[in-house]
C-alpha cells in the first residue's frame, strides 16, 4: 500500500485544520499544507503543478465563511471543480458537517470525490479509515451516510413521476399538469396526486423546492 506523501488541507476554522494535521500525522503524513481560504488552496495547486511536485490528497470542507477578504471560489464545491482542472488524477477527500444524501450523491457522481467523511462524534477515527481506502484506490463515505445515501440511490422514478418532472420542465405549470396526464392517460389525474407525489420525491431526495428536483433529474439523465 502506498500512503499519501502531501496533502492539501482546505479549512477555514483553524481548531479543525490542527485536529486534521494530528491525524495526518498519527498516519506518518508529515508533508501538508493548509488554507483557510479557498482562492490560496488552489494557488498552492497551481504552484506545486508548475514546480511538478504535485500533492496526492485534497481534503477539503464545502462551506467558508466570508470575511473582509473577496474570494473568487466561494467554497469547497468550486475548487474541488477548479483543481480538477489543473490536476484532474489528485484524490479529493470532503471533510463536512452536511449530510444531505442527494448532495453527498452528487459530489461522488458530478463533482468526482472519493470520500466523503461527516463532521461529527469520532470523526477522527473516520478520517483516518477514509484516508486509508483511498490510498488504496477505494471510495469511502462515513458509515452513518451510507445507508441514507443507497437508500436514496435505489429510488425508482416511474413513468408517471417522470412524465410529471418534464412537464414542469418544460415551464408547464404545477396546476396545468393533471390536463397533461390525463390528455396521455397517465393516472392518477387530480391535482391533489401531483403535488403528493411531487412532495414524496422532493422529502426523499431532501429538496424543498421542485425546481431543485428537475435541476436534479437533469443532471442525472432521468429526463
Amino acid at each position: 500500500m502506498m500512503m499519501f506523501k502531501r496533502v492539501l488541507i482546505a479549512e477555514d476554522h483553524e481548531s479543525t485544520s490542527i485536529s486534521v494535521r494530528k491525524t495526518l500525522e498519527e498516519l506518518n503524513i508529515t508533508q501538508t499544507e493548509y488554507s483557510y481560504y479557498c482562492d490560496d488552496a488552489l494557488m498552492h495547486i497551481k504552484k506545486n503543478v508548475n514546480a511538478e511536485i504535485t500533492f496526492d490528497l485534497l481534503i477539503t470542507d464545502l462551506s467558508f465563511e466570508e470575511d473582509h477578504r473577496k474570494q473568487e471560489l466561494a467554497g469547497g464545491v468550486e475548487l474541488i471543480n477548479a483543481i480538477k482542472q489543473i490536476q484532474p488524477n489528485i484524490k479529493v477527500l470532503v471533510f463536512s458537517a452536511e449530510n444531505k444524501p442527494a448532495l453527498i450523491d452528487e459530489l461522488f457522481k458530478k463533482h468526482g470525490i472519493n470520500g466523503y467523511v461527516r463532521k461529527a462524534r469520532h470523526d477522527a477515527k473516520d478520517l483516518k479509515l477514509a484516508i486509508d481506502a483511498l490510498s488504496k484506490g477505494k471510495t469511502y463515505i462515513s458509515p452513518d451516510l451510507k445507508q441514507s445515501v443507497k437508500e436514496k440511490n435505489t429510488f425508482e422514478f416511474t413513468p408517471y413521476d417522470i412524465a410529471i418532472i418534464t412537464q414542469l420542465s418544460q415551464g408547464t405549470l404545477q396546476k396545468n399538469i393533471p390536463v397533461y396526464l390525463q390528455e396521455n392517460n397517465l393516472k392518477p389525474f387530480g391535482l391533489s396526486s401531483v403535488e403528493k407525489r411531487l412532495n414524496m420525491m422532493k422529502e426523499l431526495l431532501e429538496f424543498t423546492k421542485n425546481e431543485q428536483l428537475v435541476a436534479y433529474c437533469k443532471d442525472f439523465g432521468i429526463i
